[in-house]
């Protein structure tokens, strides 16, 4: 079975430290400690994102990171409509920038389209400004 990931736009998110504080004050709140994003939809295709499937956060225009999925959990809201949590991995890996339009909910994302992670040595480098990232990203740099 090929793994399949999503796509998420991390609206209100400047950086990817940022988002990585916020899910940090989330993870305190949360009885297991882990991050989850609610979603109105249930991903139909469950079994290919469980199969190692990551979250890939689009952030000011273009994906920065990801964290792996480690399950979906069913949520009813207090209007009593059921909702999909999606639980993710405490770590947020950086990834090579790719510039995605603003979309709404989330959209899959396949394993030969996703781009790869940093190389393990700029693991600890600053990474690029996100207007330098995306200008490279449009002429095919990254």
């Amino acid at each position: 079975m090929k793994t399949l990931h999503l796509v998420k736009l991390s609206v209100g998110t400047e950086t990817v430290d940022g988002l990585e504080e916020w899910q940090k004050i989330k993870r305190s709140e949360a009885p297991d400690g882990c991050s989850r994003h609610v979603t109105r939809m249930w991903p139909r295709r469950e079994k290919e994102i469980l199969a190692g499937g990551s979250m890939y956060w689009v952030i000011k225009g273009s994906i920065q990171a990801r964290q792996r999925i480690v399950g979906l959990e069913e949520v009813i809201g207090g209007d009593g409509i059921r909702r999909c949590a999606i639980v993710l991995g405490p770590e947020l890996i950086r990834t090579q920038t790719a510039l995605r339009r603003p979309f709404q909910g989330w959209r899959y994302l396949k394993a030969d389209d996703a781009p790869p992670d940093l190389p393990k040595g700029r693991a600890s480098e600053e990474p690029l400004p996100t207007e330098l990232a995306t200008a490279l990203a449009e002429i095919g740099v990254i």
